[in-house]
């Protein structure tokens, strides 16, 4: 594990293996940098992988007040221990700060993202416009699992039924700690509409990656693909949204490598 001083003084975490281009992983959701852990070692084969902890998450630091801002502070920092440069690839909530980076112009080279959940009027129900607030009061009663259940619910739009018997399963006390985390997503990502007007502007080639599961999220994939300049769309038909590693990442590799000499 390897440490770097974000602007702010937050130290952020993150891990590095690999040899050749530089790519980070972002993630997203109630999860620390272990989520990301064996794609990285799949992508290691061919690119130096900067596998962080997003800031309140894992070993980083969790410097108050937040603000968005040091989101991409915090990349910035990844990216100067990466040379100065770097591609990116986000999954989910990580791909929509994913594409803002970018378009804050940050220096990423090439910019691949896994569904990234941005909601189309008309293909499933909006987040309660209350959303992020509901969350702020669960954390002050130190209700931890209901915020990951209404995370889930009203955000990644799972049944209710389907969410419920998840708080038995191995990996929910993970999500519970790190469930303060969902209020600075919740921060970023507002209503959750597309910012089509922002992605316009993103510079970089871009790979907008799903897998023709979730309906919603392949509108969503269909649109960010449709609003950036110069983006390719690939569909991993039949993976679900936690994607399988070894399905993903000969995809990424061969973008983030070609024309690398």
């Amino acid at each position: 594990m390897n440490k770097v001083i974000s602007q702010d003084g937050t130290a952020i975490a993150f891990d590095r293996i690999g040899q050749g281009p530089a790519v980070i992983l972002i993630g997203a959701g109630p999860t620390d940098r272990s989520a990301n852990a064996p794609l990285a070692e799949l992508l290691a084969k061919d690119l130096t992988v900067y596998n962080y902890d997003r800031r309140g998450r894992g070993d980083s630091g969790d410097t108050a007040p937040y603000a968005v801002d040091r989101e991409f502070e915090d990349i910035e920092a990844i990216i100067g221990e990466a040379g100065g440069s770097a591609h990116v690839y986000g999954t989910s909530g990580g791909g929509m700060i994913a594409l803002e980076a970018a378009a804050r112009g940050l220096a990423i080279g090439r910019l691949a993202v896994w569904e990234a959940p941005y909601i189309l009027p008309g293909t499933r129900p909006p987040v309660p416009a209350d959303y992020r607030e509901q969350l702020v009061e669960l954390l002050a009663a130190d209700r931890r699992g209901d915020m990951c259940e209404l995370f889930l619910t009203a955000a990644a739009g799972l049944p209710a039924e389907f969410v419920t018997p998840m708080r038995d399963f191995p990996g929910w006390s993970a999500m519970e700690s790190v469930a303060h985390t969902l209020i600075y997503d919740a921060t970023i990502t507002g209503d959750f509409s597309l910012p089509a007007d922002r992605l316009a502007g993103v510079a970089v080639p871009a790979l907008v990656i799903d897998g023709e599961t979730i309906p919603w999220m392949s509108s969503a994939a269909r649109a960010v693909a449709e609003a950036l300049p110069d983006a390719r769309r690939v569909s991993l038909t039949g993976q679900p949204h936690n994607v399988a590693p070894e399905a993903i990442a000969p995809v990424l590799a061969e973008f983030f490598t070609r024309d690398a000499a």
